[in-house]
């Protein structure tokens, strides 16, 4: 009688969740009626596990050994799920503690999103320790079991995108299996490097950190094949850390994934044109990137960006902005988007305060404020210029949201991050970019007052508060 009140609770979970979000009708890699009913006695098994040869090589896709319990249930839908990882698939948090990631499976369909969460970036004992709050190191204490709690709203109702009956937005992934990577190694899911950092009091020991994020990434990646059936559509997103991430590591995920339809939204994490050794004044964030190639281990032979740019021959290692091209080149048939505010004041501040004495010294705040735009205007024009003229990478730049210093779009919900000028939605775009045809969306806001003629938003001013 267990068995079969829990596969009646979990049919009625299907009807319900396929009349609230699923689409009208059903969409390449959903199942039949009969298909899902019969998942919930026998759970598909993975049809694309990973090969011999790609556990072999530089960053290979590696497993749990022989034994090892990750708790998964096949059949366990609708449910997060914690996915630890051993040592021996190469994944590891920052700090040296057990990497593991979380699973939402559902019935009804292969399709998968895999969303990266966001978070700070580290390259010190300050920002790595946890000193410098979100300034720094997201989790830097390691992920705990239940990080996808409710009482972690902050990564279980991040994001439209990964929250099933989200009241505020409906968006075709809530119907969707969902891989929520975590974040806890500062380096935006694309470093490999062990790092001592003294701290500067000289009272606490070094601090040993593990800048993992790409071999974390690709140790997800392994399990996933090795459990879940391959998507026939696949989204990798992610804000901020994530967003760059879902960026760089979209390549090899699309590759071992296999989907028949690809996209990619990165959501506030540009990784702007910087070639090496360029003028600042004209590539404002070439400071930062030069420090973290350095920082993060990105340069080293067979290193991160060699990996990362394997298989796109438009790629320039001397300059990160233009993967955008090289994605687009190698990827024609994949939708691609990006999206980030003319006035974010976070990955901007990050960006630059820390690289440029005037900004960092600035006089007050307003002073600092109007040094840290005046550059991220520069490289989001230029960013904005690289993507015109791609046919299948689009952008989408609002002027203002009042939380999170206009940081992250696609976070708590998609409205108010708008191009009012446009008559247009952030889920216009995201729409645009996973139903579409022909050319992927790109619009840009002109206005600069119409945001901040809004009325006082109060779901907003709390989660300032909290952050």
């Amino acid at each position: 009688m267990p068995v079969k009140t829990s596969i009646k609770n979990q049919l009625l979970v299907v009807l319900i969740l396929l009349g609230v979000t699923g689409p009208a009708m059903a969409e390449l890699g959903d199942y039949g009626f009969w298909r899902t009913l019969g998942n919930l006695v026998n759970p598909p098994a993975a049809d694309n596990p990973v090969t011999a040869a790609q556990r072999q090589g530089d960053y290979p896709l590696l497993a749990n050994p022989p034994g090892f319990n990750d708790g998964f249930s096949p059949g366990n839908y609708y449910a997060w799920q914690t996915i630890p990882l051993a040592p021996e698939t190469g994944a590891v948090c920052g700090n040296g503690s057990e990497y593991k990631f979380f699973v939402n499976r559902v019935p009804n369909t292969s399709n998968t999103i895999i969303y990266l969460e966001g978070g700070g970036a580290c390259w010190d004992y300050e920002s790595c320790s946890g000193q410098t709050g979100i300034r720094g190191a997201r989790n830097p204490d390691g992920i705990p079991d239940d990080y996808m709690n409710l009482t972690n709203p902050s990564a279980s109702l991040v994001s439209p995108f990964v929250v099933r009956l989200n009241p505020l937005t409906s968006v075709k992934t809530q119907n969707w299996n969902m891989v929520y990577i975590p974040y806890c190694t500062g380096d935006v899911y694309s470093g490999d490097k062990v790092a001592v950092y003294e701290d500067p009091e000289g009272e606490a020991e070094p601090l040993i950190w593990h800048h993992n994020g790409l071999r974390n990434t690709r140790a997800a990646i392994s399990w996933v094949k090795d459990n879940l059936q391959r998507p026939k559509q696949l989204l990798t997103t992610g804000c901020s850390a994530g967003g760059l991430g879902s960026l760089t590591n979209y390549h090899p995920t699309r590759r071992d994934m296999e989907p028949n339809r690809g996209y990619m939204i990165n959501d506030s994490g540009p990784a702007f044109s910087a070639p090496s050794g360029a003028d600042p004044e004209a590539y404002p964030s070439v400071l930062l990137q030069s420090f973290i190639r350095d920082a993060w281990g990105l340069d080293q032979p067979n290193g991160p960006l060699e990996y990362l740019s394997d298989g796109l021959p438009l790629m320039n290692l001397n300059d990160l902005g233009s993967l955008y091209t090289a994605l687009s080149a190698e990827l024609p048939n994949d939708r691609l988007g990006h999206t980030h505010f003319w006035q974010d004041l976070n990955y901007s501040s990050y960006s630059y305060e820390r690289f440029y004495p005037e900004i960092e010294n600035a006089p007050d705040q307003a002073t600092k404020e109007a040094l840290i735009h005046e550059r991220w205007y520069t490289d989001t024009e230029r960013l904005k210029g690289t993507l015109s003229n791609l046919n299948n990478f689009g952008y989408y730049l609002p002027w203002f949201r009042d939380v999170n210093e206009s940081h992250c779009t696609t976070i708590i919900e998609f409205a108010n991050s708008d191009i009012q000028e446009a008559g247009l939605e952030l889920d216009d775009f995201v729409a645009n970019v996973l139903n579409g045809s022909g050319a992927v969306m790109q619009a840009s806001e002109t206005d600069q007052q119409a945001d901040y003629n809004k009325p006082f938003n109060p779901l907003y001013w709390a989660l300032d508060q909290l952050l």
